[in-house]
């Protein structure tokens, strides 16, 4: 499937980033014409597509002649490819011959995807990377794999046996150096992704918009919030978002939980976390679950976003983490649990709080909760560091640079 994406400028951000748009423009001087084609398992639902949604038409705004094309696939192939994304991550779990078997057979069916006439081929995380293999492309095509998930001890079993999808392919991007496979790392590249200032899920928002978003959900703006958005995935560690927000009503009993998330149409497994997250939950009122079955999209999410006193992240593994930076662009300081790219957004003492202990994340959330003056020190602090290198402008710049070097 080909999707289709709104128009955009690199000069809506010159207002922002105005250095940042200069030196992209200059970049891409060298490569207009491109043929650039970008290849995930989604048009809606999770941190890639929104990075697509921007990305895509800033790089044809500055000349490249780039594409978004989404696999087709069974429901099957996303619960085999949930297999492949955990024990990436380190999970022990058994994969069939029957199940690599459907994985190679849908990314052969998709390979149709490839005309045949791109330059550059990027394909997004492991559900269509075996297109590689298949694809009739020509021999000067250059192939990318940007990988958005934390692959620093995975499941040795399954890597071993996945690379070899992956090991024709010119670059390896990931978010961070210590996700790079020893047996590849001259390929690889490391740099984070971006949120878009300018999308609904990120804009400044009318007042009485956010108002009627609030009383929709069935939040006191008058009441302390803390926010949770995350996949219902268990990486995420849900369970103990809802801990450390029992911790904090000890102290502060007119606090208020909500947990967002979009059921991304990737990612069967969320439905069964979903069910276990409210069943854990129970029936405290104060939790709000906030999710597109509620008609939550990214307006709202900005609107519970922008309404919050802290925002909280128990992530036990995080490729990235974008949420942290939409908080904090939104200057809404973060207290979240130190792992993957988390480490690189949150500065310790800064713009937020880095610390394992659910007892520990309580405490911290206390601290901000108790002190305005603080929150809004750490909330500047935080707005400034996105600013700097967690906007689509500066993701956008990266690629360009790869793009430079791929083509020597």
């Amino acid at each position: 499937m080909r999707v289709k994406v709104a128009e955009k400028s690199i000069e809506e951000y010159r207002g922002l980033v105005e250095q940042q748009v200069e030196e992209i423009k200059q970049l891409a001087t060298s490569l207009k014409g491109l043929k650039v084609v970008h290849i995930n398992a989604t048009a809606y639902g999770g941190g890639v597509a929104e990075i697509l949604q921007s990305l895509v038409p800033l790089m044809n705004s500055v000349g490249l002649k780039t594409e978004w094309r989404v696999i087709e696939a069974p429901g099957e192939f996303f619960n085999v490819t949930k297999k492949f994304h955990n024990t990436l991550q380190g999970a022990e779990i058994p994969i069939t011959e029957e199940e690599w078997k459907l994985y190679e057979d849908v990314c052969r069916a998709n390979a149709e995807l490839i005309d045949g006439d791109e330059d550059i081929v990027v394909i997004h995380d492991p559900q269509p990377a075996a297109i590689r293999s298949f694809a009739k492309a020509k021999a000067s095509t250059k192939w990318i794999w940007r990988c958005h998930i934390d692959l620093s001890t995975p499941n040795q079993t399954v890597w071993n046996r996945f690379s070899s999808y992956v090991s024709d392919y010119n670059r390896m991007i990931f978010h961070l150096e210590e996700y790079f496979p020893s047996n590849v790392k001259e390929k690889c590249r490391a740099f984070p992704p971006s949120i878009d200032p300018l999308s609904e899920k990120n804009i400044e928002l009318n007042e009485n918009f956010v108002r009627e978003v609030l009383k929709k959900l069935e939040i006191d703006p008058q009441r302390p919030l803390i926010t949770v958005v995350a996949r219902f995935d268990p990486w995420k560690d849900l369970f103990s978002a809802i801990d450390v927000y029992r911790l904090v009503k000890r102290e502060v009993p007119s606090v208020q939980l909500a947990i967002v998330s979009a059921m991304a149409s990737d990612d069967p497994e969320g439905w069964i976390f979903f069910e276990k997250v409210l069943r854990y939950a129970g029936t405290d009122e104060d939790i709000k679950f906030c999710t597109n079955l509620k008609g939550v999209g990214s307006k709202e999410v900005n609107s519970i976003q922008r309404s919050s006193t802290v925002a909280l992240h128990t992530a036990t593994r995080e490729g990235f983490g974008l949420v942290i930076s939409e908080a904090l662009y939104k200057r809404v300081p973060v207290v979240a649990r130190p792992v993957g790219g988390v480490k690189i957004q949150i500065k310790h003492g800064e713009n937020g709080y880095l610390t394992w202990e659910k007892d520990e994340l309580a405490g911290y959330i206390l601290e901000l909760m108790k002190d305005e003056n603080l929150r809004g020190r750490m909330g500047e602090q935080g707005r400034k560091i996105v600013l700097e290198k967690f906007i689509t402008t500066a993701n956008l710049m990266n690629y360009l640079k790869t793009f430079l070097e791929v083509l020597g």
